[in-house]
């Protein structure tokens, strides 16, 4: 049956993630720091605003761009929490943020095109791009500047071909943030060559040394992006599979054809609790994304020094919840480092180069678990380097 097989769907590789996360599944004893997914539960508060909404018989499709609330609210959120502004007119809700990096390449690819991908990151974005018929071109982001992309590295990957740029801060799998002025210095170079903005800024709400800069935020810049966000990561809400992008008309407009022929709609309760999530948040501060914050942050600094200590370079991550951690001083790389390390100790970690090549020599570990596992884990790993 392979001759029916679309052949760029074929030559896609398969997510380097969930490999390492379905052998744990079938692992007894194994401790997962791969997925990024957190360990903590949906606010009470939340889960019962969907229980209600089952209840009351809230179970049919809503309009195709989402309840009216939910868009009011995201366009609220977006202007108090991060100054950043878009209509609730041109905000779709989506499937996760998943189904709006999909909708924002397929509403602006054209076979051909050249889309910038800063490496190391997340795992969807190339195959994505592939799949839209672009052309990804991976910028290679380095250690030595904390995986922030520079202006330097922008400009010398620009042909006539290149079309956009996809820029994921926070980042995964790095835990780099750029900040404002870092964000400034590149936006000379994205209007010189009139490029498009992708901006996955899902993980806006979990930076732990300054607060989240957003290139949407400026102007000039907002009128040639494509922001997404969601719900999963800040409000601990990854099953109820709610995100949400926002683009100038015109991206709107072709972004909302391709939602309304392939999906319809987010779910319905799904949708509910989001707007209880907003606007409980609104009425205390977001507190409940504070609190996980700052575990987060206690989690990352104890995961930080435990691998710096292990001759495991790393920095302390900035943003998201992850640890990049250099392995290449144990005489292996990425993939032979989580390999021995779930064969002999049961703790799984992702070998960098799932994220792109740049991570060839280091692997990904997630905080996004309890004390006591990051505690075993950090135990086990000493194990395994013979400490």
């Amino acid at each position: 049956m392979k001759s029916f097989v679309n052949k760029k769907a074929a030559g896609l590789s398969p997510s380097g993630i969930r490999k390492f996360f379905d052998v744990v599944q079938t692992m007894e004893g194994a401790i997962s720091l791969g997925v990024g997914e957190p360990d903590f539960v949906t606010p009470w508060n939340v889960r019962d605003a969907a229980i209600r909404s089952l209840r009351r018989g809230y179970t049919q499709y809503t309009g195709n761009r989402g309840l009216p609330e939910l868009r009011e609210l995201i366009s609220r959120y977006l202007k108090e929490r991060f100054n950043v502004e878009y209509p609730a007119e041109q905000t779709i809700v989506t499937v996760g943020a998943s189904e709006a990096i999909d909708l924002a390449l397929r509403a602006t690819c054209e076979d051909g095109d050249e889309i910038l991908v800063p490496e190391p990151s997340y795992v969807s974005y190339s195959p994505i791009v592939t799949l839209a018929g672009g052309i990804p071109v991976p910028l290679q982001c380095t250690a030595k500047n904390d995986f922030i992309l520079t202006p330097e590295i922008l400009e010398k990957a620009i042909t006539p071909k290149t079309k956009a740029l996809i820029l994921p801060y926070p980042n995964n799998p790095t835990g780099a943030v750029m900040t404002k002025e870092q964000i400034e210095k590149i936006a000379p170079v994205i209007l010189k060559h009139d490029l498009l903005i992708i901006s996955d800024e899902i993980y806006s709400e979990l930076t732990y040394t300054e607060k989240h800069f957003s290139i949407a935020s400026i102007p000039v810049m907002r009128e040639r992006c494509v922001y997404i966000g969601g719900f999963s990561k800040a409000f601990a809400m990854t099953g109820w599979r709610v995100g949400f992008v926002c683009a100038p008309k015109d991206i709107d407009n072709a972004m909302f054809k391709i939602h309304q022929y392939t999906i319809l709609c987010a779910p319905q309760m799904s949708q509910r609790a989001a707007v209880c999530a907003l606007k409980d948040g609104f009425a205390d501060g977001f507190s409940s994304v504070e609190e996980m914050r700052q575990e987060y942050f206690r989690r990352g600094r104890f995961l930080a020094g435990a691998f710096n200590n292990l001759g495991l370079k790393c920095f302390m991550p900035k943003g998201a919840f992850y640890i990049f951690a250099y392995v290449g001083g144990t005489g292996m790389d990425g993939g032979e480092f989580a390999e021995k390390l779930l064969k002999e100790q049961k703790v799984a970690v992702v070998p960098g180069d799932a994220f792109g090549s740049a991570g060839k020599y280091f692997v990904r570990a997630s905080y996004a678990a309890s004390m006591q596992q990051l505690s075993e884990a950090v135990r086990r790993i000493t194990a395994f380097l013979g400490g």
